[in-house]
């Protein structure tokens, strides 16, 4: 019988696969069904402004979209964490996460719904570099608000009490020539027994994240080592490459769409992308896209972890730090060590542990 990390591990591989094959399949049924055409002459019928019809049409769009999708949501978010002991969550504030999380999820998908339509009405054949502009820009601003605005409605702050833990990070970050805000705790074991640590924001909101499954549970060498390679991203400004790597992905999408959405509108009968409609189509280039990208992704991502993980070792020189902390975290997180070859390829934004722990011997 396959030990729990195995266990685990494949499942949430079958959960992805099936994950997106099912919003594929759902896409192509609201579209080939004519579901959205439906939706949107409904909505014209009430004679509102262009901004609220999108909301709405969105709103209706994004709920029918979660129902259908609450069942394998619900195993793979609640149910199956559970089931391997990594979480202590409770069914209401899953619930309440799940509210949270989809009214954010909303309001930045309506943001960019509605400057998609703003921009398709007034840059003729250019749209597609305009959308792809702002969806840049529009993601950096993510970023940096991320730690500030999103991060605190799932959990709870408060500025790292650990004296002596708390000055080792900050000669850490001088050493390694990054300037740092603070070192902050969040209450990770709220909601899940997996630890992790982040060097998240930019500009004036950049700082360290610490959850307290791992302050509790990690020695500050193993601490620091995590921090030193979270730190060695900004210092190989891996920061700045994915976002120039994402940008050309965005542009190429966009420029795909723009390209070949003729032929995609008139399968489905469809007018054009400005209709309401249409939303879906969009919808489901990203999702296609995605798929292909995502071996691509995932490949860079490796690559950059590996030479981030090769600087923290330098800078540190904690090798057998660097070692014990692959290992609890591999047995905490309940992580696939050793992959197949594929799995690796398709899935894995990170060197497994094995090669992790391999490259530091």
């Amino acid at each position: 019988m396959p030990d729990p990390a195995k266990r685990y591990s494949n499942t949430k591989y079958i959960l992805s696969v099936v994950a997106v094959f099912y919003s594929i399949a759902l896409i192509l049924v609201v579209l080939s069904s004519r579901f959205s055409w439906a939706v949107e002459y409904s909505l014209t019928r009430l004679n509102l402004p262009h901004y609220l019809l999108t909301a709405i049409f969105l709103l209706i769009l994004s709920v029918v979209y979660y129902l259908l999708n609450l069942p394998l949501n619900y195993y793979a978010g609640y149910t199956l964490e559970h089931e391997f002991n990594l979480s202590k969550q409770t069914l209401e504030d899953w619930w309440l996460d799940q509210l949270k999380s989809g009214a954010l999820g909303y309001i930045i998908s309506l943001i960019m719904v509605l400057v998609f339509y703003w921009i398709l009405a007034r840059f003729g054949d250019w749209w597609w570099l305009a959308v792809s502009l702002f969806w840049v820009f529009f993601s950096v601003i993510l970023a940096k608000l991320t730690p500030v605005l999103i991060i605190p409605l799932f959990f709870k702050y408060k500025k790292l009490d650990d004296q002596s833990l708390r000055e080792r990070i900050f000669r850490l970050a001088q050493a390694m020539r990054v300037k740092l805000l603070d070192v902050f705790e969040i209450d990770f074991s709220k909601k899940t027994l997996k630890a992790n640590a982040a060097f998240t924001g930019m500009g004036r909101s950049r700082r360290v994240i610490l959850a307290d499954t791992l302050k509790d549970k990690y020695s500050h060498d193993e601490i620091e080592v995590i921090l030193a390679h979270e730190f060695a991203h900004y210092r190989l400004k891996h920061i700045i490459k994915l976002i120039a790597a994402n940008s050309l992905v965005t542009l190429g999408l966009f420029f795909l769409i723009f390209k070949t959405s003729g032929y995609a509108l008139g399968l489905f009968k469809l007018n054009s992308l400005a209709q309401l409609a249409s939303l879906p189509l969009v919808f489901l280039y990203f999702m296609i896209f995605g798929v292909i990208m995502q071996p691509l992704e995932a490949y860079l991502s490796r690559r950059f972890e590996r030479e981030a993980d090769k600087l923290a070792l330098e800078v540190t020189g904690a090798k057998e730090a660097f070692i014990s902390l692959m290992e609890k975290l591999a047995n905490q997180n309940l992580a696939d060590r050793n992959p197949h070859p594929i799995i690796k390829f398709l899935f894995f934004d990170h060197p497994p542990i094995d090669e992790r722990i391999k490259m530091a011997k």
